[in-house]
């Protein structure tokens, strides 16, 4: 596989087809350039940007769009383009293969509803990596590469590295960096590459992995 990290939680997978993973708002709109398929992990504006996803289905009409179906509601007129998913599912997209856990974004405050969320395990058969969307879950198999929120409303440092520690990934990369500036990241990602028991780096957007 290989692997462009965009703006924030935006992830492109290129093998046998283009899978891209969450393209929100505050990613590049060239992540889904010749994209086959696309995961939306839920329907926070970060994680999907709703205009660019339609633009992208109007240039091509056989493009899919897997997600919960909180997200696909947000995509009633493009319908014949999404595929609903749940929690458990395993599935075909883009020539990889892709488990969904999870189930609920993070809570961010008692106050604050609760979303769904879904974290996608994607493999091509010799390698893997696991996107988490807005959650802290850790998948029931063995991740080569995980891509850990740095930052966000519902998370705090600590909980970062405790969701890396427990998964055991080979390596780990930052998501969901957005909203950091340098310092910040510096700061927070230093305790990962210190503690997180695995190969941690934050990558600049447009990086190929």
């Amino acid at each position: 596989m290989r692997v462009t990290k965009f703006t924030h939680s935006c992830l492109r997978i290129e093998g046998a087809g283009v899978l891209v993973v969450d393209p929100g708002e505050f990613s590049e709109p060239s992540a889904l350039d010749g994209a086959d398929a696309i995961l939306v992990t839920h329907e926070h504006f970060d994680h999907i940007d709703v205009a660019a996803v339609r633009a992208a289905v109007a240039r091509n009409p056989a493009l899919r769009i897997h997600a919960h179906e909180a997200v696909l509601a947000l995509l009633a007129d493009v319908a014949e383009a999404t595929v609903p998913v749940a929690v458990g599912d395993s599935f075909e997209a883009a020539g990889l293969r892709i488990r969904a856990y999870g189930g609920q974004h993070a809570v961010i405050h008692p106050y604050v509803p609760v979303f769904a969320n879904l974290g996608f395990l994607i493999s091509d058969g010799g390698a893997n990596l696991y996107h988490p969307g807005d959650s802290f879950v850790v998948p029931d198999e063995p991740v080569e590469t995980l891509f850990a929120p740095l930052n966000a409303p519902w998370a705090t440092v600590a909980q970062s590295l405790e969701f890396v520690r427990g998964v055991k990934p080979e390596r780990a990369f930052a998501l969901h960096d957005g909203l950091l500036n340098e310092r910040g990241a510096a700061v927070y990602g230093k305790h990962l590459e210190n503690f997180s028991e695995t190969t941690y780096r934050q990558v600049a957007p447009g990086s190929v992995l």
